[in-house]
């Protein structure tokens, strides 16, 4: 059984920081593109950063890059985000994807999603 367990969400003022993990269970982790994609209130889930098997490759949204850093720890099964400088525009329910194969028709999964609320 697959299971992908975020955590780190929470408040945190304009400004601050935040560190969300994801620890994942019953896959081969190293094969899978690891993800964090958000759903902000009343809008549709987006893209915010993925990274390769191996860690050599990461992408970022437009919207947050400089601002927030994915990584990865194989021996550990666990993907992380690195958010700084938050933004109340940030807001949102963040959410942990693992992807094998290709784009259509590969294996995805998903986790609950950790929420993030960013506001004084």
């Amino acid at each position: 059984q697959v299971q992908l367990v975020e955590s780190g969400g929470g408040l945190v003022q304009p400004g601050g920081s935040l560190r969300l993990s994801c620890v994942a269970s019953g896959i081969i982790f190293p094969a899978y593109v690891m993800g964090w994609y958000r759903q902000p209130p009343g809008k549709e889930r987006e893209l915010v950063a993925t990274i390769s098997g191996g860690g050599g490759i990461t992408k970022y949204a437009e919207s947050i890059e400089g601002r927030f850093t994915i990584s990865r720890d194989n021996a550990k099964k666990t993907v992380y985000l690195q958010a700084n400088s938050l933004k109340p525009e940030d807001t949102a329910v963040y959410y942990c994807n693992a992807h094998f194969g290709p784009t259509v028709g590969g294996r995805n999964y998903w986790g609950q999603g950790t929420q993030v609320t960013v506001s004084s």
